[in-house]
């Protein structure tokens, strides 16, 4: 079978990342395999282009932007050369341009969304004319399906396919505590106002005196700059230049999960965050807001879900997760083999039926 993956634009984001794990897993099942998007890479890109490729996935990402009719015209091309069986587009606007043209490829619409697309009156009359053009709808999250049941409707084929993490990339490291190196809250996600890391500067300057040598580390893509020079911004206006690091994207998660003591995650709103499942496969303890797309992760060990807008009572369970050891934590159901193997029965039953 052939499978082609869609994104909008390949960069260190979860629908990206997902895709590019997924397009090599299927790769090693025996499918062939292409990744394709609508806008240029970006940088932080590039290792992972070097791994797909490593694994013979094929990768057809324009050289510059587009507009509009130029994105269909390029999509048009990448379609016509690879020949998909199937075509899966990774989020809202992938799906759009894929069901807009008379590709002849059946498209499965992955939506990983983490706020509700469909209260934007445009997008839900869009989605709402081609919804039929879709064979399967798929969410990351039950809150996905439900949000999409109630602004268009229910499809003929909907699914709900948790996100999974390759575990084997995240080791769980031992002796961390007696590494020598200070203490450290860690943060991974695109600076915009959705994953409120102005919040975490806020607990953390409540509780650095409390730990003299303790330090904040925050990364992420710069998805909205103003909102990137706000944290910096904060970060100043405190007096933490010292304590707190405000970096742009990397591709060395596993190595700053392991060297952290806790992660933070205060987001606003989440589908099925792939940086939560990161942390958890690491065993590092967990500080995360109390949001129903964290839901799933509240009965694992040294996993606090509190309200992080709440900045006492985010500061309180930081120190609280300061004193916890890591733990081995259990990941079934969300390892990239159990996503992997979902997405392709799809695939299969979805080109096979075309």
């Amino acid at each position: 079978m052939r499978i082609l993956h869609l994104v909008l634009a390949p960069r260190l984001s979860g629908a990206e990342v997902l895709a590019k794990d997924l397009a090599i897993h299927q790769k090693s099942c025996g499918e062939t395999v292409a990744m394709a998007s609508l806008l240029p890479q970006h940088a932080d890109f590039v290792a992972l282009h070097g791994d797909l490729e490593a694994r013979e996935v094929t990768c057809m990402f324009p050289e510059r932007s587009y507009g509009r009719l130029g994105r269909l015209w390029w999509l048009h091309s990448v379609v016509r050369r690879f020949k998909p069986d199937v075509l899966l587009a990774h989020s809202t606007i992938p799906a759009f341009y894929a069901r807009v043209l008379p590709l002849g490829v059946p498209v499965i619409y992955v939506m990983h969304s983490a706020t509700n697309d469909f209260v934007h009156a445009k997008v839900r009359g869009i989605e709402r004319m081609l919804s039929r053009r879709a064979r399967a709808v798929i969410g990351v999250s039950e809150n996905n399906v439900r949000e999409y049941i109630e602004a268009i409707g229910r499809h003929r084929m909907m699914q709900v396919i948790p996100n999974g993490v390759d575990t084997s990339r995240y080791f769980y490291p031992t002796g961390t505590e007696d590494s020598g190196r200070p203490p450290q809250i860690l943060q991974v996600g695109r600076y915009n106002p959705i994953k409120s890391h102005l919040q975490t500067v806020r607990a953390f300057a409540q509780i650095c005196h409390a730990v003299p040598d303790l330090r904040l580390k925050l990364v992420g893509v710069l998805e909205v700059p103003s909102y990137f020079a706000a944290v910096q911004d904060l970060v100043r206006q405190l007096g933490l230049e010292q304590r707190v690091t405000v970096d742009g994207p990397r591709s060395n998660i596993s190595q700053l999960l392991a060297e952290a003591t806790v992660y933070a995650m205060p987001s606003l709103s989440e589908a099925h965050s792939i940086a939560l499942l990161e942390a958890l496969a690491t065993g590092i303890p967990v500080v995360a807001n109390t949001i129903s797309g964290f839901a799933y992760a509240r009965n694992f060990p040294c996993v606090q879900l509190i309200d992080t807008n709440d900045t006492d009572a985010y500061a309180k369970a930081l120190l609280t997760a300061l004193r916890q050891p890591r733990t081995v934590r259990q990941l079934a159901g969300l390892t990239l083999g159990d996503a992997a193997e979902q997405y392709l029965a799809i695939s299969r039953k979805v080109a096979f039926a075309a």
